[in-house]
């Protein structure tokens, strides 16, 4: 049977991340996608026309029409906005989620768009990140669930990774994106070890979706059944090559190119 991953997260309109950037993604590694859409995000670059929230019996008939009928391999979360939304996943996942379970915590999109509401942070780190195999914060959301200025450096990365692992997930993995330092290097601590991922920083504005292209494409490992450090490895290289041949549509922040890999493979 073909693997099968699950996407609870955010629509965003213009393709780039959230639901979209995940079902292309699982498309490229191939496995069967499905989602559970937690709100419809309409805005871009040019207009910012706000956030809508789906009800919580909407996003809970989602997850068990996907889950009755198809089952999955893998679940993975992004933005979820709300603490009622936060609070209705635990549950699905307690009574759905025998599978690994990737946490995006899906705070600030790349246009400045709040996408948790503060009163959900809390909940976030009580309620859901205990139940996960994984989370992928960037520094600006590592910093935000530690109640601190994000890390600015490789040390303060690693200082991080380790306090954020005590949240209760089994792995935690840093994105240092966001540090200047060439290259760009994420960490990946298991409670013992900590792993580091570089790659070359790609000098680009065009990078929207590539938090969401990242964590989808650990999900889809994991439901292929790779350990975690094959799968992150995996990831790196996937998100790396979107990034490299990003795609911009003129004004603006453009999309990462969730096809690159296959198209124009890996960069040696």
């Amino acid at each position: 049977m073909i693997p099968r991953v699950l996407s609870i997260a955010g629509s965003a309109s213009q393709g780039s991340a959230g639901i979209q950037a995940d079902l292309k993604t699982f498309e490229e590694h191939d496995v069967y996608g499905m989602s559970a859409v937690t709100a419809l995000v309409a805005n871009n670059s040019v207009t910012d026309t706000g956030v809508f929230t789906q009800p919580v019996g909407s996003v809970q008939a989602q997850v068990h029409a996907s889950m009755e009928h198809v089952g999955a391999d893998a679940m993975k979360t992004g933005m979820l906005f709300t603490k009622e939304i936060i609070e209705a996943t635990a549950e699905l996942l307690k009574r759905y989620g025998q599978v690994p379970y990737v946490l995006d915590p899906v705070m600030i999109g790349k246009m400045g768009t709040q996408l948790l509401k503060e009163e959900a942070v809390e909940s976030l780190k009580e309620e859901l990140i205990p139940l996960a195999e994984v989370i992928t914060p960037n520094l600006q959301e590592a910093g935000k669930l530690l109640g601190r200025s994000a890390p600015e450096t490789s040390e303060e990365m690693e200082r991080d990774v380790k306090e954020l692992h005590s949240f209760g997930a089994d792995y935690v993995l840093l994105k240092g994106g966001g540090l200047s330092d060439y290259p760009a290097v994420d960490l990946l601590f298991d409670g013992t070890e900590v792993k580091e991922y570089r790659s070359e920083r790609i000098d680009t504005i065009h990078t929207s979706g590539a938090g969401c292209t990242y964590s989808a494409s650990i999900a889809a490992g994991l439901a292929k059944g790779l350990p975690m450090d094959r799968a992150v490895e995996e990831a790196k290289h996937f998100v790396t090559e979107a990034i490299r041949h990003a795609l911009s549509f003129g004004e603006g922040i453009g999309s990462t190119y969730h096809a690159a890999e296959r198209i124009f493979g890996r960069k040696k």
